[in-house]
């Protein structure tokens, strides 16, 4: 890493339209696939165990080996499209000894944009880091292009004993990057032939409750390691809740616990994701799961008529409850440069009892007094989220919130540009997808029959396996097992797997990177071609464990 500010990673990647730019044209790529992340470790699927290198390169730098060299008199077969994780979406094979790794080999820029991406694989791939220059026989080559196409992807062309990978944006020249080291990394060879690979979906996460759990720096860092090459582009960051604070404030210092991220840590955090083009998405969940404020300000807790605490909801009607969510709102606006933000909104306990104004008068009472006498607790919490959304739009951010935030009738409705995070049809009222699908709303599927990985496995959750994924999930399976209407795809913008961290001792931390290890690479394979895969999960699963 150079240290310079990157443009393009925490922005929203440049699409021609949400649907992928590639169609497969009858050389459709078999899809059970593999990936170069180092060793991870193993999870019940039967990987293997082991560990990164500290500077975050893996087996392929130490494995460079003479590069096969064309002969006059030789004849090669057609090329077979390369194993990767997510599989690559288009192949168009060619005749040729293929590329590796070799003695002398170089890495080129076309463009100073790229030199992060650059060194980052010569180092992965033991070449050395040229800059700008004439390829020759066994170099890499990458550049940007002018062409208007979506900012993920790319074109990896293997040909006379050189490797080119273009985009029109660095995001797709790193995800080539991605697809090459893999090639090597399971194959010891890239095949011959051109990949035009491109992601069906612009979001995809993994989500992590730090607040409940404290995770390392560390930890977190070998996470984006492993996200970035397998091509995910979101981690969300769950740091605030009932059961802690986890990273340190400079406007609110009594509200953080002690083991927690320091805002150094963070920004290193930042920088990593950054290089492998992964927005960091934080969320401070509000009116509900503010246990850890509440705990520094006891003023600001809901209470019923009879004075009984309403565990980690804060009590809406006070404008003190506003003023602190908002300083920290605003503090971490400032440490967090990523566009997307996640508002919470879920599970605000005073509409969970069976007469809300009954048993917290008060907030009936300021939802009249804000909204009109026809007004109910329901948009007070309503209002609550918009006013919320307010602060951070000063900010520039696309804002989401789970869809038990969002209530059907009313005054007051949610601001129409906040996403919905889809994870439940649990809550009381719960409403289908289509239902907000209909209104125009705008996706992401967090469905926790699927994606949720909760610690303890407590309310009849179960760790979700890669498999299941791997089988039975699409992005249109939003709730439960039933996929919505295909007419709704473009509306749902991709997904994200959630750890959750309910029963937090019941695992460790590399028993959590073990769990998640093929659910990862499974949900991978589904947000970028959801398309039924061409291998087994057998095949994908020892194609997986083979490569590490």
């Amino acid at each position: 890493m150079n240290g310079r500010r990157r443009r393009a990673p925490e922005s929203e990647p440049r699409w021609s339209g949400r649907r992928s730019l590639l169609v497969g044209a009858g050389l459709a790529v078999a899809a059970g696939v593999g990936l170069a992340v180092g060793l991870w470790p193993s999870g019940d699927d039967g990987a293997p165990a082991g560990r990164r290198s500290s500077d975050g390169t893996t087996a392929a730098s130490s494995r460079v080996s003479p590069s096969p060299s064309p002969s006059p008199s030789r004849t090669y077969p057609l090329s077979k499209a390369p194993r990767t994780i997510p599989a690559v979406r288009d192949h168009t094979p060619a005749r040729g000894p293929g590329w590796r790794p070799q003695k002398g080999g170089r890495v080129l820029v076309d463009d100073a944009e790229l030199a992060d991406e650059g060194r980052l694989l010569a180092g992965e791939l033991g070449l050395t880091y040229a800059g700008s220059g004439d390829a020759r026989a066994g170099d890499v080559r990458l550049d940007l292009t002018g062409e208007d196409a979506n900012a993920e992807s790319y074109t990896l062309t293997v040909k006379d004993g050189r490797v080119r990978i273009s985009g029109t944006a660095e995001a797709g020249v790193f995800y080539g990057t991605r697809t090459l080291k893999q090639e090597v990394r399971g194959d010891d060879t890239a095949p011959e032939g051109v990949v035009r690979d491109s992601p069906a979906k612009p979001r995809r996460g993994f989500m992590l409750d730090i607040a409940r759990k404290h995770f390392t720096a560390g930890w977190i860092e070998d996470r984006i390691r492993e996200l970035g090459d397998l091509k995910f582009n979101e981690l969300g960051l769950h740091f605030s809740d009932d059961q802690g604070f986890r990273i340190a404030s400079d406007s609110h210092p009594e509200v953080v616990s002690k083991e927690r991220l320091t805002k150094a840590q963070v920004r290193r955090i930042l920088h990593l994701a950054a290089s492998r083009h992964i927005t960091v998405v934080p969320e401070i969940d509000s009116p509900g799961h503010l246990g850890a404020v509440i705990a520094a300000h006891p003023e600001l807790q809901l209470r019923n008529t009879q004075g009984v605490a309403t565990r980690g909801a804060i009590d809406i009607s006070k404008p003190a409850a506003a003023d602190i969510v908002d300083d920290l709102l605003k503090e971490y606006a400032g440490l967090f440069p990523g566009r997307h933000w996640h508002l919470g909104g879920d599970e605000y306990q005073a509409l969970t009892v069976s007469n809300p104004e009954a048993s917290y008068p008060q907030l009936a009472t300021a939802a009249t007094n804000a909204y009109g006498p026809g007004a109910g607790i329901a948009d007070l919490a309503t209002g609550w989220l918009n006013d919320r959304a307010d602060v951070l739009r000063r900010s520039d951010r696309t804002l989401r919130a789970w869809n038990d935030g969002f209530f059907r009738g009313g005054v007051v409705q949610a601001d129409d540009d906040i996403e919905v995070a889809y994870w439940t049809g649990k809550e009381i009222g719960a409403r289908q997808p289509d239902e907000y699908l209909r209104s125009g709303r705008e996706l992401v599927n967090y469905n926790d029959e699927y994606l949720y990985y909760v610690l303890g496995q407590p309310n009849q959750f179960f760790y979700p396996t890669g498999q299941r994924i791997y089988e039975q999930w699409t992005p249109l399976v939003v709730r439960g097992t039933t996929p919505v209407s295909r007419e709704y795809d473009d509306q749902i913008l991709g997904g994200s797997f959630a750890v959750w961290c309910d029963l937090a001792g019941s695992q460790t931390q590399d028993q959590v990177a073990a769990g998640i290890r093929m659910p990862l690479r499974a949900l991978t394979q589904k947000l970028w071609d959801p398309r039924k895969p061409g291998s087994s999960w057998a095949e994908f699963r020892e194609l997986a464990g083979r490569l590490g």
